[in-house]
């Protein structure tokens, strides 16, 4: 009987290139390595069911309110971290009054025909939007860039219009304006 030799071939090793590699993290599971894979953040909604038409049209007109100052509430969160930025950056008092002088009247000079005739809900929703932007609520920034006095003043003022610039933003409690604001695909600088 003669012997036969099995074949041995082996395959060809795969060279690889520097770009044909994808580095990733692997998780050792039963014995088998699994990938990480990373997604982007997926938001599941479900469908909103009103108990009445009177709550659907309460609904839509809080949407119109918070998409109408909305871009208020955000050039204020620019304008105020720009603001915050500079003053850090000035120790001079005097340039300090002058940066938030230009600041005020930049911000009349853009947007106070505007703001003047909004409706008294809209206006406590933009109170509502800046303090969810800034962080800290209408107040608080007045106190600290005009002085307590002015403050207690435009409390006063505003008080009389039905707001208060003390009011602060849980999204917890605004679920409906947070609502809108994530199918807008809005996220907030300070968040």
């Amino acid at each position: 009987m003669g012997s036969a030799d099995a074949q041995t071939n082996k395959p060809a090793p795969i060279l690889l290139g520097k770009n044909d590699t994808i580095k990733t993290y692997l998780t050792l599971d039963s014995g088998k390595l699994t990938p990480w894979i990373v997604l982007a953040d997926i938001r599941i909604t479900d469908t909103r069911i009103f108990k009445s038409q009177a709550d659907i049209d309460n609904y839509r007109r809080l949407r119109y309110n918070v998409l109408k100052v909305l871009p208020y509430a955000r050039f204020a969160g620019q304008r105020y971290r720009k603001l915050q930025r500079d003053l850090a950056l000035t120790g001079d008092r005097h340039k300090q009054k002058q940066l938030i002088t230009d600041c005020e009247s930049e911000i009349k000079g853009l947007f106070n025909k505007e703001v003047k005739d909004l409706t008294i809900s809209q206006g406590e929703v933009l109170i509502k939007l800046i303090d969810r932007e800034t962080g800290n609520t209408s107040f608080a920034m007045v106190k600290e860039l005009k002085g307590g006095f002015n403050a207690f003043l435009l409390q006063s003022v505003a008080r009389i219009f039905g707001h208060d610039l003390k009011e602060t933003y849980d999204p917890d409690e605004q679920k409906d304006i947070e609502a809108i604001l994530l199918q807008a695909g809005y996220s907030s600088s300070n968040n």
